[in-house]
């Protein structure tokens, strides 16, 4: 097995301590994005394999100049670019003993554990939050959750439900009519500002996609959505998907589920809401005001490797009728069926892929929940919200930003402005101060834009990060700020 269990112990004591040491450095910021070019790794590697085994040592030696040496270091308390990406040392036990396992959780009898570990932790997260009752597993359905591996999946699988459940519906109103008729005739309904995976999962499903417009709380209201509605009806087109998002990747707003919902009701569409990042804030009370709704929506996901200190992959999906997912991709051939599948789950019929790991999927929450505790999950989302909102004070109290929507979870959303200049000129002047930004590696922070106005981004709720690097940030902005300004001069 390429080593005896004895070196296998003690290269893993020397992995723990590579690990402990490296999540050390992170504290301290240093460079968070890598000094490499394309086709970097070509010059480090050897043109082919090994023909004979390598000491792990050797292995091990190389590890800062092949692999550390050229990653975007996430977990660094510099990088305030993207959401958080989660990660917790009960979360790598998890992983540990998930990979040691080699459990391929195909059905329930494959690996009944696997099963209904995930089953009882998709209960437990469902409570945590806040959830309605109705997305709890009773059984064999009607409600009930399961792990995806990322938000993306989570929508497609959800999508492919809805349009399986309409092509049945539009089937028994007239078996004359053929599969692709029906599908051509179908349509989807997002935000304009919904994640670009609503898009990607729409091309995939063939279920095309009608991007609405959203009012100054960059939110889609009940009336746009009735409106498109009605006029698709009216071109016999047939409205089969809703996507609406808690938490928009850009700019952290929420779509209006209390007059969403209803409405989807009426038109029986499938509501589904996407909460990948919002979505760990519902452990708090003081947050859930931001899914009032949910009890009219059809699905719901968001991805506990966000926020919630569970490292990737583990986005978590619920449906308020399970059989509406199973009856999707419901293909069993005889060496998959088993005695107990009359009451039991498969997975494998709510996902895409057949073969599902014991991992963190089920075991990765079971460590977390337990090791670190709702409150101290609960300590963790407020502790971002406050590294947040010290970044917008520090940038109200600098008249030359501008800060664009309302500071609600972890995300600033802020640009550089001066008066009377065009937008053309302000969305150029941001674009420069990011470059200025870029040029040292030093801080990462992201672009995006609504309505044509650029601006940056500022992400706060990574592991590492606190108040006095939330601070060195904001004077690593001000620094690059006025180099760009001088230079308009």
């Amino acid at each position: 097995m390429g080593l005896e269990p004895s070196e296998f112990r003690e290269a893993a004591h020397c992995m723990i301590d590579k690990i402990i040491d490296y999540h050390e450095g992170l504290k301290s910021g240093g460079h968070p994005i890598p000094a490499v070019e394309p086709g970097f790794m070509k010059e480090r590697l050897p043109s082919a394999g090994p023909e004979n085994k390598e000491l792990w040592q050797t292995v091990f030696d190389d590890v800062e100049n092949v692999v550390l040496d050229g990653s975007v270091h996430w977990l660094s308390s510099n990088n305030y670019g993207f959401f958080p990406t989660g990660i917790s040392y009960p979360s790598i036990l998890a992983d540990i003993l998930c990979s040691s396992t080699a459990n391929v959780g195909l059905t329930w009898a494959t690996s009944p554990s696997c099963t209904e570990l995930e089953t009882n932790m998709m209960d437990w997260l469902a409570k945590a939050i806040n959830l309605p009752d109705c997305f709890l597993h009773n059984g064999k359905g009607p409600g009930g959750g399961v792990i995806q591996g990322s938000a993306s999946e989570a929508i497609l699988m959800t999508l492919l439900a809805a349009r399986s459940k309409v092509m049945q519906k539009e089937l028994s109103r007239d078996p004359k009519q053929s599969i692709h008729e029906i599908t051509s005739r179908m349509v989807a309904y997002a935000s304009k500002c919904s994640h670009s995976c609503v898009e990607r999962t729409s091309q995939v499903a063939l279920v095309p996609i009608r991007l609405l417009d959203v009012d100054e709380n960059i939110s889609i209201r009940g009336s746009v959505l009735q409106k498109a509605i009605e006029e698709d009806r009216r071109q016999r087109k047939i409205p089969v998907f809703v996507c609406a998002t808690l938490g928009a990747t850009v700019s952290c707003t929420y779509d209006n589920l209390m007059e969403m919902g209803p409405i989807c009701e009426k038109e029986q569409i499938w509501l589904h809401v996407d909460a990948a990042y919002a979505g760990s804030a519902l452990l708090c009370p003081e947050h859930r005001y931001i899914a009032h709704g949910l009890q009219h929506v059809t699905s719901f996901n968001f991805s506990p490797n966000k926020w919630m200190m569970v490292n990737l992959d583990c986005s978590a999906l619920w449906v308020r009728n399970s059989l509406d997912m199973e009856n999707s991709l419901n293909v069993n051939p005889v060496y998959f069926q088993h005695k107990k599948q009359s009451n039991t789950i498969d997975y494998r019929h709510w996902q895409v892929s057949l073969g599902r790991r014991f991992r963190s999927i089920k075991a990765k929450l079971w460590f977390v929940m337990r090791m670190i505790g709702l409150e101290g999950l609960r300590h963790h989302v407020r502790k971002g919200v406050g590294q947040a909102k010290l970044f917008e004070e520090l940038v109200r109290s600098d008249n030359r930003f501008q800060v664009l929507f309302p500071v609600t979870l972890g995300l600033v959303c802020f640009r550089l402005c001066f008066p009377h200049a065009t937008l053309e000129k302000i969305n150029d002047l941001n674009l420069k101060l990011r470059e200025e930004i870029e040029k040292d590696r030093q801080y990462v922070l992201t672009p995006s834009t609504v309505n044509e106005v650029y601006f940056l981004r500022f992400s706060a709720g990574m592991n590492f990060c606190n108040e006095e690097s939330v601070r060195r940030c904001w004077e690593h902005v001000q620094e690059k700020s006025d180099l760009v300004l001088k230079s308009k001069i």
